[in-house]
């Protein structure tokens, strides 16, 4: 199912890739990404993310930015970025998108323990690795059961409705 069959009033929980693909103005799912963003914006539909997510974000713009400003190779691009905070200092896409995804109105949930130790169970049934076990785990916590996602991976968890692109 695509972004397109939320129904207004759902709750919907927002993977990294939506935001990735939104912020990099993605030539496909851009565009799409966006118009879900402008729904959630409008109060159409809740969403929801988690702050490992967010925080997966903020890493990825942080090396898109530095590889399309320094002209570095992403090729050992978070070592370079380690030995360069001087580069690091002049990244300011990550900080405009924190911002906007707060403007947005998405909320953003505190991973805790808990979902750290329940991931690892949810890991061990289902075959995701430990970044996408937690988005199920902290889903289950908040009463969620519908994600927007490219991420095929989450089709074969069970209580799991997730929504692409396209």
């Amino acid at each position: 199912m695509t972004f397109d069959a939320i129904v207004a009033g759902q709750s919907v929980f927002v993977d990294a890739n939506v935001f990735l693909d939104y912020f990099t103005s993605h030539p496909l799912h851009g565009p799409v990404c966006q118009k879900l963003l402008d729904r959630i914006a409008n109060n159409d539909i809740s969403a929801f993310t988690s702050s490992a997510i967010l925080s997966e974000v903020v890493h990825r713009l942080m090396t898109i930015e530095a590889c399309q400003r320094f002209g570095w190779p992403v090729k050992g691009i978070a070592r370079r970025l380690r030995q360069n905070s001087a580069a690091v200092q002049q990244l300011a896409r990550p900080r405009q998108a924190v911002d906007e995804i707060s403007l947005i109105g998405v909320h953003v949930i505190s991973v805790v323990k808990a979902h750290v130790s329940q991931a690892v169970d949810v890991s061990q049934s289902t075959g995701l690795l430990s970044g996408d076990a937690t988005v199920v785990t902290v889903m289950r916590n908040q009463g969620l059961s519908l994600l927007a996602s490219n991420d095929t991976d989450f089709d074969r968890v069970p209580g799991i409705t997730r929504y692409g692109p396209g």
